[in-house]
């Protein structure tokens, strides 16, 4: 390896573009390859953030020797076996929210990157930036002490298109996998895996949800009430309720870089915690210093974790009677 840790990415969609645009606030890592199935598109990418290889499939990525981690930004439904591919390939893998279809489908990967030794993680972004390591500061020192209650959620409303990814089955589309995972990953870093969950879901014309509610009870008592949907307009936000104040995450909950801290007593204070870029630099910061320091996973989304929420959504959908094609 170099003094950089080189990156490849799989992907030119919007994802995958914020991505590229982030990795050059990261000092010690170099954007060297990318991958599409189109090679006009992969070139054009390559083009506008100045990498050296631009590839017409997933596999000469993997297949480039340099490379030492892929970022994967594909649809949903190949992120499977987008990461077996590159783990076979002997690459650490960062792979984009949600992890996979199903738990199934997240464990075999999670298996196969312990058993070859190497790095694996979701991209959760929102648990490495500034706003998410002062909650996880202020909760740590007991500032509004027994948190009971999280109040989580946001609607937005794209114009309906069967073969736009959110309303297609065939790309897991719906709105759980593509932004219900932040309230459910919320929802676990704070509290841990649930004990009981229900789930109520309306339906899109193509059959993938487009309006939830889930209510999550765990073993401390602590509630987790949560919606999404494409039925309305609503920013994303968090309210966290304990004993001694609240906490708001201002908006949107998957990039906050703000917090008002309300304590019954009467006090109120805003903490602002801007940051430079575009915020998913974070997360290819910790992948850096993990790969590094030799480690296979990160403590702040551990891979045993994310398979926990995968296994928490499948629970959602089976309430809400949702199953893929490829599944």
């Amino acid at each position: 390896m170099t003094n950089n840790i080189n990156w490849g990415i799989l992907g030119t969609g919007r994802i995958a573009r914020s991505f590229a645009e982030a990795l050059s606030h990261v000092d010690d890592a170099k954007l060297l390859a990318v991958g599409s199935r189109n090679k006009n598109t992969a070139t054009e990418f390559a083009d506008e953030f100045n990498i050296e290889n631009a590839y017409s499939s997933y596999g000469e990525v993997c297949a480039n020797k340099d490379v030492d981690v892929v970022y994967i930004a594909t649809p949903h439904s190949l992120h499977k076996d987008n990461v077996i591919m590159c783990l076979e390939a002997n690459k650490a893998v960062l792979c984009e929210k949600p992890f996979t279809i199903n738990a199934s489908e997240a464990e075999t990967i999670i298996k196969l990157a312990r058993s070859k030794n190497l790095f694996l993680m979701e991209a959760m972004w929102t648990r490495y930036l500034p706003a998410l390591n002062k909650l996880r500061e202020l909760l740590e020192e007991d500032t509004i002490g027994d948190v009971q209650i999280m109040l989580a959620g946001g609607a937005f409303m794209p114009e309906f298109d069967p073969d736009f990814y959110l309303f297609n089955k065939e790309l897991g589309g719906g709105v759980l996998l593509d932004a219900g995972v932040y309230l459910i990953s919320m929802a676990s870093m704070l509290f841990g895996k649930p004990k009981t969950i229900k789930a109520v879901a309306g339906m899109s014309k193509s059959g993938v949800d487009e309006h939830d509610g889930y209510l999550l009870e765990h073993d401390s008592g602590a509630l987790a009430s949560m919606y999404v949907s494409l039925r309305g307009q609503s920013s994303p936000d968090v309210t966290l309720i304990g004993s001694k104040g609240k906490i708001y995450l201002h908006p949107p909950i998957f990039c906050p870089s703000k917090i008002t801290l309300n304590l019954y007593d009467g006090d109120e204070t805003v903490i602002d915690l801007p940051f430079e870029a575009n915020g998913y630099q974070f997360q290819a910061m910790e992948v850096n210093r993990c790969i590094r320091e030799g480690l296979n996973e990160s403590e702040l989304m551990p891979l045993d974790e994310s398979l926990e929420i995968m296994n928490t959504m499948d629970k959602i959908r089976k309430q809400i009677k949702l199953e893929y094609p490829m599944e």
